[in-house]
């Protein structure tokens, strides 16, 4: 492949299998990129980074460490080929705009499937981060006052917390025209979560192995020459639990293409460095935190792991410090995830229409109330971190295989025969590892939650 297929820029549109036609189609999307590499890396991090960080030492303890790295190294190698397929499917459909590529490929089908897709997606992305701000502020705010147990004050409340945040914080951010300006705030959001890191890793040498205060007896928590097996390799009722923990790790794709399309200079070449650095920090960042997370507490880690640092430390100023900068770093997350929603929207229901300030603030609040109802009145967060992670990420992945498929076979390609077969077989690889992997989530999945289910009905 020469160096001109990965330059697109100022004529981006009108380079591929529709030739000056592409241009004319899609002409009202094009517009010139202004934020920066960095910055593009910044806002991919942060929308890869979420807050499935938090429940990653729990997966490492159910599944054990080489099983925990294989997987998750696999999810990420998964996640950067299909960037790359989207990349290569944006080029060849002449679009930047993921409802144009699904009518491209598949009619009106495909557009409403991409409109569905990212709207569920990014829906359970932006209520899990809004669940963790309304568990978790009210006992930050009650750990600085020094309280003990909440007194029922309207600040200690959760649910106006998370209304007052969306209102004060989320609105003006994602009121923002581009999503290019987000790149400050997403800088200090993984700034956040670098300082999380740097705690856990500090917080390790500092605690004492075997922690005695769990048990009764300390011996629970002690490492010997029989139980190394199951500290690299373990399988029991909470493994199916955490491999969507781990599916849901790198979940970026509705962010990709929004991002791709305000990058200065763009090119494919240029936007996939982007995915590569983003993904590649992601997952040092990922590994660090499980593995010092999980050789601290070992078996004992629940499923976030701050509240397991919070039964040794009752009122520690630098656990609070953390606990504040986690939460800082997903609200800031959030606009990034809230843009790719009003995108769709916008492309569905005013496509060729002029950009309106009332109809981008109006379309954003509506976002925010409806996600905001979601969380006062759905009472648990484990549901959508589990259904959201394991088939919407998974999804992504295998719809952008398919559409690269399609666009491959049917459309035509100005790559010669044996590129074309090439890239064809290389989608279709794809497609059947990750229906593979599916799969295999699914089988492992449903007995540990049928067995659940029914001890849970016997105890009743």
């Amino acid at each position: 492949m020469d160096d001109n297929d990965d330059a697109e820029s100022q004529k981006f549109l009108s380079n591929g299998i529709m030739k000056k036609k592409k241009y004319e189609e899609y002409h009202e999307e094009y517009h010139p990129g202004h934020a920066s590499f960095g910055m593009s890396v910044f806002n991919l991090s942060n929308a890869i980074m979420g807050s499935g960080i938090l429940g990653l030492s729990f997966a490492m303890a159910n599944t054990g460490i080489v099983l925990f790295t294989v997987l998750l190294v696999g999810v990420a190698i998964l996640s950067l080929y299909s960037v790359h397929l989207l990349l290569m499917t944006a080029k060849e459909g002449g679009s930047l705009i993921y409802e144009k590529l699904g009518e491209r490929a598949f009619g009106w089908p495909g557009k409403m499937a991409a409109f569905g897709s990212i709207i569920m997606q990014n829906i359970g992305a932006m209520s899990s981060y809004l669940f963790i701000v309304k568990y978790e502020l009210p006992e930050v705010i009650r750990a600085f006052l020094g309280l003990e147990e909440s007194s029922g004050e309207w600040y200690l409340n959760g649910n106006y917390l998370v209304v007052f945040v969306s209102i004060g914080i989320i609105l003006p951010l994602s009121l923002l025209k581009n999503l290019g300006y987000l790149g400050y705030t997403s800088g200090f959001s993984l700034s956040c979560m670098v300082f999380f890191l740097g705690v856990v890793i500090y917080k390790k040498t500092q605690l004492p192995c075997p922690l005695p205060f769990f048990y009764h007896h300390s011996s629970n928590l002690s490492i010997n020459g029989s139980d190394m097996t199951g500290l690299y390799m373990q399988q029991n009722h909470s493994t199916a639990y955490t491999v969507p923990i781990l599916a849901f790790a790198f979940v970026c794709h509705p962010e990709v293409l929004p991002i791709y399309s305000e990058l200065k200079d763009r090119s494919r070449k240029k936007m996939q460095n982007v995915s590569n650095l983003s993904i590649l920090a992601m997952l040092i960042m990922y590994m660090l935190s499980a593995l010092f997370g999980y050789l601290t507490f070992y078996d004992n880690v629940e499923a976030e792991l701050l509240h397991t640092f919070t039964k040794v430390y009752k009122f520690d100023t630098m656990l609070l410090l953390v606990r504040l900068a986690v939460l800082t770093a997903v609200t800031l997350t959030v606009p990034i995830v809230l843009f790719p929603i009003r995108s769709s929207i916008t492309t569905l229901l005013f496509s060729g229409r002029e950009f309106s300030w009332t109809r981008h603030m109006l379309i954003a609040a509506a976002i925010l109330a409806f996600n905001n109802m979601l969380v006062i009145f759905v009472p648990t967060i484990r549901d959508i971190f589990g259904f959201i992670g394991e088939f919407r990420s998974l999804k992504c992945r295998v719809v952008s295989a398919v559409r690269s498929r399609e666009l491959f076979v049917t459309t035509g390609s100005e790559h010669p025969p044996r590129c074309q077969h090439t890239h064809t077989k290389k989608a279709l690889i794809f497609k059947e590892v990750s229906l593979l992997f599916s799969c295999s989530l699914f089988a492992q999945t449903t007995p540990q939650i049928s067995k659940r289910e029914v001890d849970n009905s016997l105890s009743s």
